[in-house]
């Protein structure tokens, strides 16, 4: 099979296109022959060298992929030959094969396209699992996601709103605020011109939001602390402007704030099935109702990795960036 290589790490050049061994499928996997596979953060950052796979992981990069099954594993029995899913990887995506655990392994929501249906595992999956399962966001409260127009944020305005969620987001132009406002957001801040503690604050007579999900890490820190309302918990999933950060402690006690780190990628296959079918009972029938939609900025051939990387670390993108075989 064609898989996409990085073939030392550095800029998006090192990644190429070679013939690469299938790979092998195990009792408990299904083997995909992919159609899609959706650009995320974490494959800029294995790129770079910065973040290697899960031990016994496929090498190449990908972290979920939409296509049709071509063989099950001794001890699969939900899934045959000819069905076409969508699955949440541990890498491997950027391939025209890979075999996935079943349990991270998806049916391809009613009224979504087998290509565009790529662009919901790993969002949904990292949504649900931190801001919902972790976070316990709730219908009539309120939520700040930072970076609003990327593929978790336009994704995490919906299921929000759908919730019967208050929404604020951040951008950072007037292009991107403005979708964020077409998927549902209630209040969007460009922080670039504005304090987004301020506004938060402003926009909840002084109290501040219930949730928060964070993408940049230790400059936003404090400020984020700053813009909890009692109770309130701060969900961070990335570390974009830096991991080491300050905090007056003294913000956490009197208002009982929760800070709470998650990753995705290196969880257990175990926790990953937990996930996915909490994601499947509880997400997927809001897609299929309409209520969220792919967000989609571009469609680009598997041979223009370098290119669709190019784009990402430009964060000029609104929504998802799509790789189709």
């Amino acid at each position: 099979m064609k898989a996409i290589v990085i073939s030392e790490p550095g800029a998006p050049e090192v990644l190429q296109l070679r013939e690469v061994e299938d790979p092998q499928v195990k009792d408990d996997e299904v083997l995909i022959r992919v159609h899609a596979t959706a650009l995320n953060r974490a494959d800029t950052l294995q790129r770079l060298g910065s973040y290697s796979p899960p031990p016994g992981s496929s090498p190449y990069p990908g972290l979920e992929c939409s296509g049709t099954i071509e063989s099950v594993g001794n001890s699969v029995s939900r899934w045959k030959v000819g069905d076409q899913v969508c699955a949440l990887l541990s890498g491997g995506g950027y391939a025209e094969k890979v075999a996935v655990p079943v349990g991270q392994v998806l049916p391809v929501p009613a009224g979504v396209s087998l290509k565009d249906a790529t662009a919901f595992p790993e969002v949904a999956c990292t949504v649900w699992s931190t801001v919902f399962m972790m976070g316990r966001l709730s219908p009539a409260e309120s939520f700040l996601v930072h970076g609003g127009s990327s593929g978790i944020g336009t994704f995490a305005i919906q299921m929000a709103k759908h919730q019967g969620v208050r929404v604020f987001v951040t951008a950072g132009n007037e292009e991107k605020l403005a979708a964020c406002k077409e998927l549902g957001a209630d209040v969007c801040i460009n922080y670039k011109t504005e304090d987004f503690v301020a506004r938060v604050k402003a926009e909840t007579d002084g109290k501040g939001v219930d949730v928060i999900l964070d993408c940049i890490g230790a400059p936003y820190l404090q400020k984020n602390l700053d813009s909890l309302n009692f109770d309130g918990r701060l969900c961070i999933i990335g570390l974009m402007g830096g991991a080491n950060a300050e905090i007056k402690l003294s913000s956490l006690l009197p208002k009982r704030l929760t800070v709470l780190g998650a990753a995705l990628r290196p969880r257990s296959k175990e926790n990953k099935a937990v996930v996915v079918a909490e994601v499947e009972k509880t997400v997927w029938p809001a897609i299929e109702a309409g209520k969220v939609k792919p967000v989609i900025y571009k469609y680009l051939p598997l041979s223009q990795a370098a290119e669709a990387h190019s784009l990402m670390e430009s964060s000029s993108h609104i929504g998802k960036i799509l790789l189709v075989t």
